[in-house]
């Protein structure tokens, strides 16, 4: 779900879901989907086992059923992940957590996965937070900057593509139009459509072999 600002779009995804069991493997499902949205699904493995830990831990220690919300959002090289509920107990890690202090290695394990981690109460109960290491190449970066660009022409389009797959047809029918579009303004420019296609594979072939 992409939230715009001033018309800008930001990569964020917003995912409420019931703490059930039977929620959790289409939460870590959303979660490799956003983030090959993203171009960075080489921290999908991470991402989907802390969100694990975090839905588990709402489950258990808030009650089986609640309402919850899970928030993505990249920043900078991290990735943000917030885990909001209703309740105001805020969790702590034991120093040596022990068979029966299931809180406590879920948020050991947490806290050996993240970059930084925290928790803050709201207004409605509280967020807990942590922030994953960003690793994106630059094949990873070309591809959120094209996905933006293909969601942005999706709403120009008039598509109505929620929850579409990447590399569904919706996205496949955008990109194409897409480039169309790239090509007329080119010429309608005085450009050359024929070199810069050849420009952009060779630019593309080059940066993937480094």
């Amino acid at each position: 779900m992409a939230f715009r600002k001033d018309g800008v779009p930001e990569l964020r995804r917003v995912l409420p879901f019931d703490a059930v069991p039977g929620e959790f493997s289409l939460l870590r499902r959303a979660v490799r989907s956003t983030l090959g949205d993203w171009g960075v699904l080489n921290a999908a493995d991470e991402a989907e086992l802390v969100v694990t830990e975090l839905a588990t831990n709402v489950m258990k220690h808030v009650g089986e059923g609640v309402p919850a919300t899970l928030v993505l959002e990249p920043r900078g090289s991290r990735l943000r992940v917030e885990l909001h509920d209703t309740s105001t107990v805020v969790p702590k890690a034991e120093r040596e957590a022990t068979c029966d202090s299931e809180c406590g290695r879920g948020l050991h394990l947490l806290a050996s996965m993240s970059a930084d981690w925290g928790t803050l109460l709201t207004g409605t109960g509280k967020v807990v937070w942590c922030e994953l290491a960003l690793v994106a190449d630059a094949p990873c970066f070309r591809a959120q900057r094209a996905q933006a660009a293909i969601s942005a022409y999706r709403e120009i389009l008039g598509a109505r593509s929620l929850g579409q797959a990447v590399g569904s047809r919706v996205d496949q029918e955008s990109a194409v139009t897409l480039i169309a579009d790239v090509i007329a303004w080119l010429m309608f420019h005085g450009g050359d459509p024929d070199e810069a296609i050849l420009q952009a594979q060779q630019l593309y072939e080059m940066r993937e072999a480094s």
